[in-house]
């Protein structure tokens, strides 16, 4: 669902994809080759949402109030990401929270069920983990943050392609569904 909120509607470039089942509100913007999944929702009421080129927003993630993700960043499952910031190729695991005024470092990864608390800054080319997040090594160039990313631009492509909402019948209970 994408819809305006107190006259703001979201700016969409043609090459995004935004699943059926995501909600979109108010001041978001999505470049290039972003994609936003299901059950994603980016409410941009309390500031703007800005997905840059390549950016991907999984399944049941939140974003809210003033965030900006850098090119390339995929926010995993289920993740949070609340008015903060991230760089280039970064990537926010499932479920991990990033919180206000945080930014997530170029190529930096926040670990699953991680949490990133109000003002931190994950240095780049770090994996941090725990709640909260304290940096555990350092990433070599081979780090494939940006692979994710890529996926997600292909994906992204054969969905708006292949895929299309199918209605069925109403099965009633005792029936099943063929």
């Amino acid at each position: 669902m994408i819809r305006s909120f107190d006259g703001t509607t979201p700016e969409i470039a043609d090459s995004a994809y935004v699943d059926e089942s995501a909600v979109v509100i108010g001041d978001v913007v999505l470049d290039a080759e972003t994609s936003v999944w299901p059950g994603a929702v980016l409410r941009g009421d309390h500031g703007r949402i800005t997905l840059r080129e390549g950016a991907n927003v999984q399944d049941n993630a939140t974003l809210h109030e003033g965030t900006d993700l850098g090119p390339r960043t995929t926010v995993g499952h289920n993740a949070i990401v609340h008015a903060a910031r991230t760089e280039r190729a970064s990537l926010v695991g499932m479920g991990a929270i990033v919180l206000d005024d945080a930014t997530v470092g170029e190529g930096a990864i926040v670990a699953a069920n991680s949490t990133v608390t109000e003002g931190t800054v994950v240095p780049a080319r770090t994996l941090v983990a725990g709640a909260p997040a304290d940096v555990v090594k350092e990433l070599d160039e081979d780090d494939r943050t940006a692979l994710a990313a890529d996926h997600y631009v292909e994906n992204a492509r054969a969905y708006a392609e292949r895929s299309e909402v199918v209605e069925r019948e109403t099965v009633r209970p005792g029936e099943t569904f063929e």
